[in-house]
């Protein structure tokens, strides 16, 4: 994969970091939760569905890492202030921060990486988009079903909505709003996510800059995030030219027939649970990339899956760090379990929407 493509996707992570940490210091994604709460009229299942469309949202237009970083700890402070039970929600969050990530490029680093070979192949963001249509919708209603039939039983009702909170800024809370929204119609246009995002990160700094200077400060960079990708990039490139990619050319089937495309979703589910879904991705992709089909598949084993193992995805890791600073405890053991009949059931359903896509 080009250098320039990889430094694209690089920078993209850290300019969208910036803007979605800005975005939570404005009080967005806390807005956005208690707002959920008071519109919900104390009702348990109305404020839940109003929390994964939150999630959602966060995940496909800022990236699974601001769902798992910034709204998590939101969600569990809010389940403080009502009495309702952490675990459910705290899981929302961490699903929805992977199953909610393959419908735009700017959703997962993976789903970027993958621009390179739809341009290949001759496709656009919007091909991308129609073609991951389907499954994300799919794994998005899957997620919140396993979600309810798991937990759903032995939530409460209602709960008291808590006491309405005010802003720190409210210039700064409509303006962060508002550059977050505006995003949208650019990512799923196919514009190149630079362009809406550099402008928007350098309003939101001038603006905090005049306002609440103390806010900019060099952990807005997301330093450890970004070597670990250019790591893992540079790790999977030397694999593949030692003979990994010959490897995968003999295991991977071929086309896109119905076994070739679900032999091609189990292997990166398979793979991203083993090592990251990030490598994983890296190196089938080296064996997907001749055809739309067989990447999208491949984004949804690597995508989808990783809600298994603790190292699946980076998001899994931030996820349950933010958990431990907020006093809610949950174990891998648990974590695993749960994910495991989570990731069968999205997994699935995402792959019959592709098949019957095609």
């Amino acid at each position: 994969m080009p250098v320039g493509h990889l430094a694209t996707v690089l920078a993209f992570l850290v300019v969208v970091t910036v803007v979605a940490e800005l975005a939570d210091a404005a009080g967005v994604f806390d807005a956005a939760a208690h707002l959920a709460a008071r519109l919900s009229g104390g009702r348990t299942l109305v404020l839940w569905a109003a929390l994964m469309a939150l999630a959602s949202a966060a995940t496909i237009v800022l990236s699974l890492d601001t769902t798992a970083v910034l709204l998590t700890p939101v969600v569990l402070a809010l389940c403080r202030q009502v009495d309702l039970p952490p675990l459910p929600f705290a899981l929302t969050t961490a699903w929805l921060a992977n199953t909610a990530s393959l419908l735009l490029p700017v959703s997962n680093l993976t789903n970027l990486l993958s621009l390179h070979s739809f341009q290949r192949l001759g496709l656009s963001q919007l091909d991308f988009l129609r073609l991951t249509a389907g499954p994300s919708l799919a794994a998005i209603l899957a997620t919140a079903l396993v979600l309810v039939l798991m937990f759903g039983r032995g939530m409460p009702r209602r709960f008291t909505p808590a006491a309405r909170t005010s802003a720190p800024d409210r210039v700064l809370l409509g303006l962060s709003t508002a550059v977050c929204l505006a995003l949208v119609p650019f990512f799923v246009a196919g514009v190149p996510v630079l362009y809406p995002t550099v402008p928007a990160a350098g309003i939101l700094l001038v603006a905090f800059a005049l306002r609440r200077r103390e806010v900019l400060r060099w952990q807005l960079i997301p330093v450890r995030p970004v070597a670990i990708a250019a790591g893992l990039f540079v790790l999977v490139e030397v694999a593949l030219r030692l003979g990994l990619a010959d490897l995968l050319a003999r295991v991977i089937p071929s086309g896109t027939g119905t076994g070739a495309l679900v032999g091609i979703v189990a292997a990166g589910a398979v793979a991203s649970n083993a090592v990251d879904n990030l490598p994983a991705y890296l190196a089938l992709s080296a064996t997907t990339s001749d055809h739309a089909l067989r990447l999208v598949a491949l984004l949804v084993g690597t995508n989808l899956a990783v809600l298994v193992t603790p190292w699946a995805s980076i998001a899994n890791l931030l996820w349950h760090e933010r958990c431990r600073r907020a006093g809610v405890s949950i174990s891998w053991r648990t974590f695993a379990w749960r994910g495991l009949v989570g990731a069968s059931v999205v997994t699935t359903a995402a792959t019959a929407a592709l098949l019957l896509g095609r």
